[in-house]
């Protein structure tokens, strides 16, 4: 069983960039998921959650050509945490998922 395992259905919010070198490609996007729920007041409440998405490109990966701004697909792969430092000096720490596989929908 993996222990660092996810797998997100969303929409990719804006155009992915591809760098592309001698022998693979990289693929940054970001993935917006939604969900509802009911608050304690009854009222219906859409939260819209953003995820950075990192795939290298490899056999099982889908062609990168195929996905842009609003293509909804399917994530699955791990998270990593990515640490910066802003420029005023302060280090931060956020997440990113590692696609293993996208698919879409």
């Amino acid at each position: 069983m993996k222990s660092n395992f996810v797998k997100l259905t969303g929409n990719v919010g804006i155009n992915p960039r591809i760098n592309t070198f001698e022998e693979s490609a990289v693929m940054k996007l970001a993935l917006a998921t939604n969900d509802k729920f009911k608050n304690r007041a009854g009222e219906i409440i859409e939260e819209t959650v953003w995820h950075n998405i990192v795939a290298w490109s490899n056999p099982k990966m889908i062609d990168f050509n195929e996905i842009q701004k609003g293509t909804r697909i399917i994530v699955e792969g791990r998270i990593r945490p990515v640490h910066y430092t802003t420029k005023t000096g302060i280090e931060k720490q956020s997440y990113e998922i590692v696609a293993s596989s996208i698919t879409l929908v």
